[in-house]
């Protein structure tokens, strides 16, 4: 279950921080809500998944997939530059996580 809890907020996060892209500054009240809202469910999750996993793992897996999955919209869909550098980095960072939970997260 903390993995499903976990996964629901790196979502939020990740449709909070698309939806900063298009609060121009937050400057946009739809966006900027949405950005807020996103935020708040994420932290909210975040905090229900660290009651039954430990904080080291579970931030490790917030952070890299959430960049992973935010770098990649941008390139996908924002018309940020798709370079092999970044496909590496985005890479590099999914094998950290992947190696974070292979050394004994549990």
């Amino acid at each position: 279950m903390p993995y499903v809890l976990l996964a629901a907020a790196i979502a939020a996060e990740v449709a909070g921080t698309t939806a900063m892209k298009y609060s121009d500054g937050f400057s946009r009240l739809w966006p900027s809500l949405a950005t807020v809202v996103g935020y708040l469910v994420a932290f909210g999750l975040l905090a229900r998944t660290l009651k039954s996993m430990s904080v080291g793992t579970a931030y490790a897996i917030w952070a890299g997939v959430g960049t992973a999955a935010v770098a990649v919209i941008g390139m996908a869909f924002l018309g940020e530059s798709a370079s092999t550098v970044k496909l590496a980095g985005v890479a590099l960072v999914i094998g950290g996580v992947v190696l974070l939970n292979l050394g004994g997260a549990h």
